[in-house]
């Protein structure tokens, strides 16, 4: 496949700036997400890259080649639409090979490799259906194979899985995990869903207000968020984000308005230093009951307890503060009960209240 550089594009509309200067270089073969809520510029990004939007300033390059001068289906990119776009009125396999058909490509050909991409997405036997005869995850691979068959150097998805119920999109994203290792493609996928971009993604750009805010692997942008916004974006349930300040001595933290201290590695207090306001970041996974009298103890007034399966989630308050810790089902207090619960003190995060930096201590 190909490489892929985004070279400060930047976009206005009017007076607004949509894009302000992103730079992203994918590597051949890479699985790139661009994550952030509506708004944030993440399908006007993907829509310069696929040639239909201009950008007002900056540039994309494929293979070392500027897209600047080059009309979208030069581009020799394939993109995958969340409305599927099919033709009703054509079978799945015309469908799939139309584009190869506007081609001139012929038509032994064109049937070769229409049957290879349904075989690759398990829809030989759909080939002389109509999409309305569909189901709404079918749909989808008959738009991704119709992408397939071009062999392109990028593939874009924008949200496609976003009109598929749940059990379909956790179909779908294992079969586009499947279908990136077996191709080797290099892909730019758009969604505001966090789930799709941890499990799909080799690496995640997650975007905020036209300006990307970290990019990174899933466990990198997950276990060290370089922000308050990544750490309140990615999980779910969120991250933990405490309010308080460093003892006098630098010895620990201390929530305010609650009972939460956690111990300051020795390595960290030079860094963090005393009497300074900080935030904490603390996973819900990684807080825990506390067995015995811990150095590290947070209390926690329990208000709900929600059984999710596997983890039953405990929402609460220390002091004034919301508080979410995920236990073993057999480890949930009561409704209103108090709670005392402990972290390793490694797993906690810090962030500078001024500004929303994490803290690299």
């Amino acid at each position: 496949m190909s490489t892929l550089e985004i070279a400060g594009v930047t976009k206005r509309f009017g007076a607004i700036d949509t894009l302000k200067g992103i730079d992203i270089a994918l590597q051949s073969g890479e699985f790139l997400v661009l994550l952030g809520p509506s708004g944030c510029g993440k399908s006007t990004l993907l829509n310069i890259v696929a040639g239909l939007l201009e950008p007002s300033g900056g540039d994309v390059l494929i293979d070392g080649l500027s897209m600047r001068k080059v009309h979208p289906k030069n581009r020799d990119i394939a993109m995958v639409f969340q409305s599927y776009a099919l033709y009703p009125n054509l079978s799945v396999a015309r469908n799939i090979g139309f584009g190869l058909e506007m081609r001139k490509v012929p038509k032994a050909e064109r049937d070769v490799a229409v049957r290879r991409a349904a075989e690759i997405l398990q829809i030989e036997p759909l080939l002389a259906r109509k999409p309305a005869e569909l189901s709404g995850g079918q749909r989808q691979r008959v738009a991704i194979g119709r992408a397939l068959v071009r062999d392109p150097k990028v593939f874009l998805f924008d949200e496609p899985l976003s009109n598929l119920d749940a059990k379909l999109r956790t179909e779908m994203r294992t079969e586009l995990k499947r279908l990136h290792q077996k191709l080797k493609a290099t892909i730019v996928y758009v969604t505001h869903d966090q789930v799709e971009a941890m499990t799909l993604a080799t690496r995640i750009a997650v975007m905020r207000e036209g300006r990307v805010e970290q990019i990174g692997s899933p466990r990198e942008i997950y276990d060290r968020p370089a922000s308050l916004y990544v750490a309140g974006f990615m999980g779910s349930p969120p991250m933990n984000l405490l309010e308080g300040r460093v003892s006098e001595d630098g010895e620990r933290f201390e929530a305010d308005g609650g009972t939460c201290l956690i111990p300051i590695p020795a390595a960290a207090r030079k860094t963090l230093g005393s009497g300074r306001a900080l935030i904490a970041g603390i996973r819900p996974e990684h807080l825990a009951p506390a067995r015995a009298q811990a150095a590290t103890a947070l209390s926690m007034d329990v208000e709900v307890v929600e059984l999710t399966g596997a983890e039953t989630l405990l929402i609460g308050r220390t002091g004034e503060q919301t508080l979410i810790a995920s236990v073993k089902p057999d480890d949930a207090p009561p409704t209103g009960a108090p709670f005392t619960l402990t972290v390793p003190p490694e797993s906690v995060r810090w962030f500078d209240p001024d500004g929303g930096k994490a803290i690299e201590a």
